[in-house]
């Protein structure tokens, strides 16, 4: 079986959004290279997206950057956000991928947020930093994120943005099932 070599780019310098790209894809392609590229790509939203479609705007417009600034096999973003939901406030995250032919746009689970957290993110703070102040961390946005300290370990930024690139990236290996 030979080998191909695949060109990524992601809409982040951040290594955790990164590597997280670049294991969904290995997971796919476990025989292949892999080579993956952050580059600065605006989100043209907040810095702290408050609603989901702010979130999900977020990944699209950094993967709609990559793809005008960038060649490559595949193209992706994540933009990380908070939205209050019926059962409370929640963080989740937007995965945008491109082949740059097909779209896919998926998400990730919500880790529900103390009420607390919520109010401080509603008058301007940031989760990463706000997480840092309550848990004295330092950049646990490129760590562990929020996500690893209210789960003591169990989950990861990292792991909760792979799964969700896994499931979004299927709409590619099953392509023909997903054509109108």
């Amino acid at each position: 079986m030979s080998s191909q070599k695949f060109r990524v780019v992601v809409g982040s310098n951040n290594p955790v959004k990164i590597n997280a790209i670049k294991s969904a894809l290995a997971l796919y392609y476990p025989n292949d290279e892999i080579e993956c590229q952050g580059i600065n790509a605006p989100s043209l939203v907040r810095e702290q997206p408050m609603t989901t479609q702010e979130t999900r705007d977020g990944a699209v417009n950094r993967l709609n950057y990559c793809q005008q600034h960038a060649q490559a096999d595949f193209y992706a973003a994540i933009e990380g956000g908070v939205d209050n939901f019926e059962d409370g406030p929640a963080t989740f995250a937007y995965i945008a991928i491109s082949d740059g032919k097909q779209l896919s746009v998926g998400r990730s689970a919500n880790l529900p947020l103390p009420q607390s957290v919520y109010q401080s993110l509603v008058e301007g703070a940031e989760l990463g930093p706000l997480m840092d102040k309550l848990f004295s961390t330092h950049n646990i946005k490129q760590k562990g994120g929020a996500i690893g300290l209210l789960t003591n370990g169990l989950a990861t930024r990292e792991g909760n943005y792979r799964q969700a690139a896994v499931l979004a990236l299927a709409k590619f290996f099953h392509a023909s099932l997903f054509e109108q």
